[in-house]
């Protein structure tokens, strides 16, 4: 791979303000990736300052959780980010869990690991084709959607929904994983490799997606630690973190992985940071697989989970368990918990707060769109207008999980 020629960047000149102009990008601009707004100020094709007006997504589901009993608020998770529904689901259920002390079978856990690595490649390939198209590179966008159609099939399976899932549940799984899943998911990673060296072939080694990458929207491992970056944002600076590591959950101390890392703090660092996370998280996947043992896919805790039918006496009161379940709830302890885990887009902390009934007194998301979109206007002064896609492309933001 040949290395693009940087051309030096511009300088801002210090000019009247009557010869600055202020323009709107967005809403509807379709390289914000959703209703984002940015307010730029450029002094001819140079960014002086840019400012992003977030909020005409805002759902309130915040405020939602405290409404819902604690199995109900998991349709609400998928709503946040929803190219990473079950990433959201599992931040979720897991904070519920450790408030309620719930130990979870070996092979619910692998499957959730399983799960939330094949959604994070069916995320970055949305971002990748995405990112591309946002360039000019429009043939990239249909292979990385033919992947990703394989991933959500693979997930429809499993749940019956493809882009709002909610197959993870407080205690385990909403059910075990069908007969064929486990060859279906053998045919994909088989393939997978080859179509990501496609995605190289098309994007990597070219010289215009290079020149218009390289160098552009630079941030510095110092300033990306002080302004809460996390994720591929974050590891695209040299920062060498990543919360499967950092803080194990879901047995991901087990699995054997490497945590890419590229020191430029560039859009093409960011973007080198993804494409090495598309192999791991295949690795991942290919482990979590061979992992798979017979076993039961709840926690052994009838007041919060529906038993399997064989342990229930009759077909009665498999069905007046269930109803006591939906309706009443169950009580979880009184206390706070704050749990984050390793999305696609970074660190995706859940605070959740019981005081001892069926409904959570309060719930908050750490997401990790919201903190890496704040970076923004540091990544986009001094660059050329143009390139302001090209920066918003390399953080990867969901307006679903910014307006919450």
């Amino acid at each position: 791979m040949s290395s693009a020629t940087i051309p030096p960047q511009f300088e801002i000149v210090d000019r009247p303000l009557d010869t600055q102009m202020t323009i709107s990008m967005g809403p509807q601009h379709p390289s914000t990736h959703g209703v984002l707004r940015l307010e730029l100020v450029l002094d001819g094709e140079l960014v002086v300052k840019a400012t992003p007006d977030i909020g005409y997504l805002h759902t309130g589901m915040e405020k939602l959780f405290e409404y819902k009993k604690y199995q109900q608020g998991i349709v609400i998770t998928d709503r946040m980010d929803y190219l990473n529904p079950l990433g959201n689901n599992l931040a979720y259920v897991m904070a519920a869990e450790k408030l309620l002390g719930l130990e979870i079978p070996e092979r619910a856990l692998t499957i959730r690991v399983l799960m939330c690595e094949l959604q994070r490649i069916a995320s970055h390939l949305v971002w990748l084709g995405t990112h591309a198209l946002d360039i000019g590179a429009m043939t990239v966008f249909f292979y990385c959607f033919r992947e990703r159609e394989k991933i959500l099939n693979l997930i429809e399976a499993a749940s019956g929904g493809r882009l709002t899932p909610s197959y993870f549940r407080i205690g385990g799984l909403m059910m075990d994983l069908p007969a064929g899943f486990e060859n279906r998911c053998k045919q994909f990673l088989n393939d997978f490799p080859q179509a990501v060296e496609e995605f190289h072939k098309l994007l990597t080694g070219n010289k215009i997606f290079q020149r218009r990458t390289q160098g552009i929207g630079r941030i510095s491992a110092e300033d990306a630690i002080d302004w809460g970056l996390s994720g591929p944002c974050l590891r695209g600076s040299g920062v060498n973190l990543d919360i499967r590591r950092a803080n194990p959950y879901s047995s991901y101390e087990q699995y054997d992985f490497e945590v890419p890392t590229e020191p430029d703090g560039d859009v093409w660092a960011r973007y080198m940071v993804r494409m090495r996370e598309l192999k791991e998280s295949h690795k991942i996947s290919v482990q979590a697989l061979s992992r798979l043992q017979p076993g039961p896919v709840k926690a052994d805790a009838p007041k919060v989970v529906l038993p399997d039918r064989e342990a229930m006496k009759s077909h009665m009161d498999a069905l007046i368990h269930h109803f006591l379940i939906v309706t009443e709830g169950f009580d979880v302890p009184a206390g706070e918990v704050y749990l984050p885990i390793e999305a696609s887009k970074g660190e995706l902390g859940v605070y959740m707060k019981s005081d001892g009934g069926a409904k959570p007194n309060r719930v908050h998301v750490r997401g990790p769109s919201f903190v890496n979109l704040s970076v923004l206007p540091v990544m986009s002064e001094g660059e050329m207008v143009a390139d302001i896609v090209a920066i918003i492309g390399s953080l990867d933001i969901v307006l679903g999980e910014i307006d919450r």
